[in-house]
């Protein structure tokens, strides 16, 4: 694949005051840049994903990263032969992924994290280190499940994410004995996901590190059946993190 254009994933959660400034500045130096894609603003953070010639995108995200605020943003990197984006957002919103649950804040601690190879090490035992089953549990849409998921992991048919508090409850029981794994596309619903079990009272709860795509990175397909679904014009990515 022609390395054409550079595809920049990144969330952060941390505490933002200045959003109607800061928007106008990501706006002006992303257009200036050439890149399209969305940026999200809220009080607890930033969600965004761009592309455009890969030096614009590697300069845009120097000039975020000069923020001290986002010089720590984890970013995925993806290359695609045609831009997946037609035009250029940035929007303030209430989340920058919607729960509606005001007393999960990830910026003022995360859940623990679960790198890759530590899953996959667990998936292949069927446990984790201290022999405690595994429970990957989805936090995405329904029709994203659809597209693809882990091996036998838990699906409650969520069809907005803002549904996962009460799939929770109702499914409470599922998760009794088990390790917990939450898990989506980039790792921002997870994360809020896994803050909100373990705010519920649920023990052993982590959240993938980076979410599917970083796994795929890390570890390839293993464990994994089908495709992943993405929110832009490519639709969803095979295990090498190709459109193909």
């Amino acid at each position: 694949m022609s390395a054409a254009f550079l595809n920049l994933s990144a969330y952060r959660f941390v505490a933002l005051d200045d959003l109607a400034s800061l928007r106008q500045r990501l706006f002006d130096a992303a257009q200036a840049a050439g890149l399209k894609g969305t940026v999200l603003l809220a009080e607890e953070g930033i969600n965004l994903f761009v592309a455009g010639a890969p030096d614009a995108a590697r300069a845009w995200l120097a000039g975020l990263r000069a923020d001290p605020r986002f010089v720590a943003l984890d970013v995925k990197q993806s290359v695609s032969a045609t831009l997946p984006f037609r035009r250029l957002k940035v929007k303030i919103k209430r989340e920058i992924i919607r729960m509606n649950q005001a007393q999960v804040r990830p910026a003022a601690g995360r859940a623990p994290a679960l790198d890759a190879a530590t899953l996959a090490r667990w998936l292949d035992a069927g446990c984790d280190d201290t022999g405690r089953p595994i429970a990957m549990l989805d936090t995405r849409n329904g029709f994203e499940v659809d597209a693809g998921a882990f091996d036998g992991a838990l699906d409650w048919r969520l069809a907005k994410f803002s549904d996962f508090p009460a799939a929770a409850a109702a499914h409470r029981d599922a998760l009794d004995g088990r390790t917990v794994v939450t898990y989506c596309t980039g790792g921002i619903r997870c994360e809020k996901a896994a803050l909100a079990l373990r705010a519920a009272g649920v023990d052993n709860v982590w959240q993938l590190d980076g979410g599917i795509l970083r796994y795929l990175e890390q570890a390839g397909g293993r464990h994994w059946h089908g495709r992943c679904f993405v929110f832009d014009e490519r639709e969803s990515l095979d295990t090498d993190l190709s459109c193909a």
